[in-house]
């Protein structure tokens, strides 16, 4: 039972959401519905955007891979979630547990980093419209995205080492429903102030970041807007950005609940409620907020239906 210099736990059990059995099997169903919806959105949204030529512009090129994060995100939280409400013990090995925790923050980062270069496209096209696709061209795109993806390896890397090198010694019971950062230290018996300050200054990075680019971005944009003299033009651009404002809000809202508040303010039962509407909230309604309130997604559908319904 003993990993070398490490750990003395080769495997932990997930509590789960909720130990109530009654709650199980509809709790179980209800999350399952969600993440279908989350499946059949995203992969539909990343489907309809590479199908259609006229969606080949760095708008939909950051929905493309916001798709892609919200859908790979889910799916490795959620299935093992759905085990815990089926099994009376949800079981996870040491190395998956890490391998989880890996994953969970590489996309938690990725998507905090790739809303806030959303936020930048909208900058140049409602702020430098005449300059947007020389300034968003296809290699700064890629530079941005490959920012996206670098920020989510570095967090993943500093949270997943930040847990590695602790002891678990006896007790292998994880308050969560997934392998999460505090849940983990709290069950550590060496980890100390500096393990939580590493937390603390890796998600500050990951939020704050972020955050300070998306305020700068829509403090130009709010300033052109409020330029526009025609109610018409400024409507246009307030709808432009209102999908972005809502999943950024959702997102960072919940994120700072969860992590930037210390473990005696909130509690880890209160911590799983908010941790859901970024792991399974988030990435379900993210598809749902950008095509019911997009033209060219809702055109894209119906052509892509019509050339269905005709072959």
């Amino acid at each position: 039972m003993a990993e070398e210099n490490t750990s003395s736990v080769t495997e932990f059990i997930l509590t789960g959401l909720t130990d109530q059995p009654e709650l199980q099997i509809p709790l179980f169903f209800l999350f399952l519905c969600f993440y279908m919806v989350t499946v059949v959105g995203n992969l539909g949204l990343i489907t309809l955007i590479g199908l259609n030529s006229h969606l080949h512009i760095p708008m939909y090129f950051f929905l493309f891979n916001l798709s892609f994060i919200d859908f790979s995100f889910s799916t490795a939280i959620v299935p093992k979630m759905l085990t815990s409400f089926i099994s009376e013990k949800n079981f996870i090995s040491y190395a998956g547990c890490m391998t989880q925790l890996f994953f969970f923050c590489f996309f938690v980062f990725s998507e905090s980093f790739i809303l806030s270069a959303m936020a930048y496209d909208r900058y140049v096209a409602i702020c430098k419209p005449l300059v947007y696709m020389v300034t968003m061209s296809p290699q700064v795109c890629l530079l941005l995205l490959l920012g996206v993806y670098g920020m989510g390896v570095f967090g993943a890397m500093a949270h997943t080492g930040n847990i590695v090198f602790l002891t678990f010694c006896g007790d292998n019971l994880v308050n969560h429903y997934m392998c999460d950062i505090i849940p983990l230290l709290e069950l550590s018996c060496n980890s100390s102030y500096v393990n939580l300050l590493v937390v603390f200054i890796v998600v500050t990075i990951g939020i704050g970041v972020p955050i300070v680019t998306i305020f700068i971005s829509y403090g130009f944009i709010l300033s052109s807007i409020f330029h526009i003299s025609s109610t018409e033009g400024r409507s246009k651009a307030f709808s432009t950005c209102s999908s972005h404002i809502l999943a950024v809000s959702l997102f960072f809202g919940s994120g700072a609940f969860m992590y930037l508040k210390p473990p005696s303010i909130l509690p880890l039962d209160q911590g799983k409620v908010s941790s859901l509407f970024y792991t399974i909230v988030v990435p379900m309604f993210n598809p749902l907020i950008y095509s019911l309130r997009n033209k060219d997604v809702k055109f894209a559908l119906k052509k892509t239906l019509d050339r269905i319904m005709l072959s």
